[in-house]
Formats: C-alpha cells, sequence, structure tokens
C-alpha cells in the first residue's frame, strides 16, 4: 500500500507544481486555465485525503467531529457484519443449496483412487505412532481410572455379548486371545504384576474357604500347611501355563477358549441368572484395588509392545490396519451405491447441523470481528481496501482538476459572449 500511496502524493503534489508553474502566466487565459485546473486538482486530493484518512483515523490528530470512525464504532460495525453475513449472506437456504451442490460422492470416489496402499499405511503408521506417545504413564492411569468408574455403574452383560458377537464375525477372537495370552505372559515375567496375581489368588482362596464347610476347609488348611496351595506355586503355576499356551497356537486350551466365547455370548442373552452374576462380578472387580494394579501393569506392557512393533518396518499392526483400510479403499471405487448412501448421510448431517446452530453464524462472526479491536480493524480493512482507498485520492486529484477545468472554460466562453 505504501506505493499506491506515494502515488497519490505524487500526483498531489504534482499538481501544487502545476500551480506554481501557472502563477506567472495567470494573466493570459490559457494561463489561468491551467491554473484554475491545478487549483481545483488541489482542492479534490485535499478533500479526499481527508474523506479516506477521516475512515480510519484523526487526519493529522485534530479532533475533528465524524472522524476516525472504525475506532469508534468497531464495536457497532462487529454486530451489523455479524447480521449482515448471517441474517443475509449465509442464510439457510443458501447454505443448504451450496451443500446439495457438492457431489461429495465423486469426491469420495477421486479421492479413493489416488490412495494407495502405501499412503493408508504411511498415515496409519503416523496417526499410531502419535496415539502410542499420548500414551504415557499418567494418561493411560487416568484413562483406566475413569474407565472403570463409568463401567461400574453400566450394565456389563449386553456390552460383553456384543463385544463376543463382534469380535467372532470380524474374525477378532483368535487374535485378541493371543495379545491378551502374550500381553499377560509378558506380565507376569515383573515381580509387581507376580505380586498382584498373587493378591488376587489370596483373595479368590479366602473366598472359596468361606464358602465351604468345616471339613473341605479343613482339608484346605492342611494342604496349606503341606505347600500344596501355596501362592508363589499356584503363581508360577499359572504363568508357566500362560507361557505354554502363548507359544502353542494348536494348544487345546486355546480351542476350548474360542468355542467357551462362543457359548457365553449366546448366554450372556438368554441367561439372565448369568446376565445378574456377570453384573454383579464385573462391578466387584471393577472397583478392586487389586484389578487396578493389574490393568496398569497390563496397559504398560501393552503400551510397549504397540511402541516395539510400529518401530518394526513390518510392523503387524500397520499391516492389519492398511489391509482394512485398504479394503475399505476399494469398496468406495467399486460400489457407486455405497458412495450415495455416504453422500446423503453426510449431507444431512450437515443441513441438521446448520438448521440447529446457523442463529450461532452471526454471533460467532461478531465475536470474530469484535476480537481484532479497533487497531486490528483498521490494520485489516487498510490490508485489503488500502490499495483502492488510495486510488480515491488519484481520482479525486484528477477528477477535481478536469472539473476545475471545465469550469473554467464555462467561465471563458461567459466572459467572450457578454
Amino acid at each position: 500500500m505504501k506505493g499506491q500511496r506515494r502515488l497519490a502524493l505524487g500526483v498531489l503534489l504534482g499538481a501544487a507544481g502545476l500551480a506554481m508553474a501557472a502563477v506567472p502566466v495567470r494573466a493570459t487565459w490559457w494561463g489561468g486555465w491551467i491554473l484554475a485546473i491545478a487549483e481545483a486538482g488541489i482542492v479534490g486530493g485535499l478533500a479526499d485525503w481527508f474523506a479516506v484518512t477521516a475512515i480510519f483515523r484523526r487526519p493529522l490528530g485534530l479532533p475533528i467531529p465524524h472522524t476516525g470512525l472504525i475506532p469508534r464504532n468497531w464495536e457497532l460495525m462487529a454486530e451489523r457484519v455479524g447480521v449482515m453475513v448471517g441474517g443475509r449472506v449465509l442464510t439457510k437456504e443458501y447454505v443448504r443449496d451450496e451443500i446439495a451442490r457438492v457431489d461429495l460422492a465423486d469426491l469420495i470416489a477421486r479421492g479413493a483412487e489416488r490412495l494407495t496402499r502405501a499412503d493408508l499405511e504411511r498415515a496409519t503408521r503416523v496417526l499410531a505412532g502419535w496415539a502410542a506417545e499420548q500414551l504415557t504413564p499418567a494418561t493411560t492411569a487416568e484413562l483406566l481410572a475413569r474407565g472403570r468408574r463409568a463401567l461400574a455403574t453400566e450394565p456389563m452383560a449386553p456390552l460383553l455379548a456384543a463385544a463376543l458377537g463382534v469380535a467372532r464375525r470380524q474374525g477378532w477372537d483368535q487374535r485378541l486371545l493371543d495379545g491378551a495370552l502374550t500381553v499377560l505372559a509378558g506380565a507376569m515375567e515383573r515381580p509387581e504384576f507376580r505380586e498382584a496375581v498373587g493378591d488376587v489368588v489370596d483373595d479368590l482362596l479366602a473366598r472359596y474357604r468361606e464358602r465351604l464347610g468345616v471339613y473341605p476347609r479343613l482339608l484346605m488348611g492342611v494342604a496349606a500347611l503341606l505347600g500344596v496351595l501355596d501362592r508363589d506355586r499356584l503363581v508360577a503355576a499359572l504363568h508357566a501355563g500362560l507361557r505354554e499356551v502363548a507359544k502353542d497356537r494348536e494348544h487345546p486350551l486355546r480351542r476350548q477358549g474360542i468355542e467357551v466365547l462362543a457359548d457365553l455370548e449366546r448366554r450372556l442373552t438368554t441367561d439372565a441368572a448369568l446376565a445378574a452374576r456377570v453384573d454383579a462380578a464385573a462391578r466387584e472387580l471393577l472397583t478392586s484395588p487389586a484389578l487396578a494394579v493389574v490393568l496398569d501393569d497390563a496397559a504398560s506392557a501393552l503400551t510397549h509392545a504397540l511402541r516395539a512393533d510400529l518401530a518394526d518396518p513390518r510392523s503387524e499392526l500397520t499391516t492389519w490396519l492398511g489391509d482394512r483400510l485398504d479394503r475399505a479403499r476399494l469398496a468406495l471405487i467399486a460400489d457407486a451405491g455405497l458412495r450415495r448412501e455416504i453422500d446423503a448421510w453426510a449431507k444431512t448431517q450437515v443441513r441438521v447441523l446448520v438448521e440447529r446452530h446457523h442463529a450461532r453464524i452471526a454471533a460467532f462472526i461478531e465475536n470474530g470481528v469484535r476480537a481484532l479491536g479497533p487497531e486490528g480493524a483498521v490494520g485489516l480493512i487498510e490490508e485489503h481496501a488500502g490499495d483502492d482507498l488510495q486510488y480515491i485520492r488519484v481520482n479525486g486529484t484528477v477528477v477535481g482538476g478536469l472539473a476545475g477545468g471545465v469550469l473554467y472554460a464555462i467561465h471563458l466562453v461567459l466572459r467572450a459572449i457578454f
């Protein structure tokens, strides 16, 4: 804008120079005519300089009324801009029509065709790596605590049945079993986790003993004295069993585990007594301090395993997610009906949001303008319209000079006639 400002000043100074040059010959008709043009140009240029400057600030800092219009009225201007844009420009009908014109299905198809499997795997690796970095011990502990509190208030049987059904239909049950066995077997290597498992074993044995009669309890006491029900021996046996099952993918316990999960899904939806027991046990388990320790250790082991997997160029997680995303990409390319359904759903959701939040558009724009402050508003307008405003000064000088020349010419003609 500085170049245009110098141009406007140069034109004004040119008019002043022309006036000074015409003063010695002002007695002649042509000298008077040139002087009239120059003087009118000076007046026009000064008048437009005053008008343009008065929009943004006080000319020469003088307290002239009705100057510095934007700084003095920027709050009112913010309100009127919000009302104008929100209520008259971005109307509900206009927004709905513009949304309807967008061919989202075509955009989805073109975007899916440009992507490749390698692009999806790279994006998956970056996003998964970022997510793994955010899972600090403190964050994980807080998320687990909140999740346990939320789950403790909800019926768990329907949720567990739905999760088992999804896992079975997607073929995730075997993978989930593999992951759980690997994580638990690795966690059992740490002394603090083994101690927590030992606490759980003690608690289960104590509860079981309370439900027995006198003679079975006596037999359990003798077994404990003889070391048969030794806590450390039970934990070590559990650890060895987990390692064996985790290594052998054909282990009978794995097949039995899959069958038990399938049967459990059915029973959770049909057996009310079982569902009630599951809910009660889940609430008791979720509020147990021992579970908090177990979950924290398991989450730590899982996070470590996730980071190690992502660091491997042949990451199983990245490959698995990339495969699913690539299947979805190919489905979008091949299935025009699916794209149309997505297009219709997305536009419906946007229209609902427009109907619900349209009244906020004016307030949003008003707050945005108000946040600029008076100086910010002046700077923004000068940045985008300053060049045109400086050309107004140039036009004022030129048009004023032409008008002065025309008037003086009329004066000469009338003097010659009369």
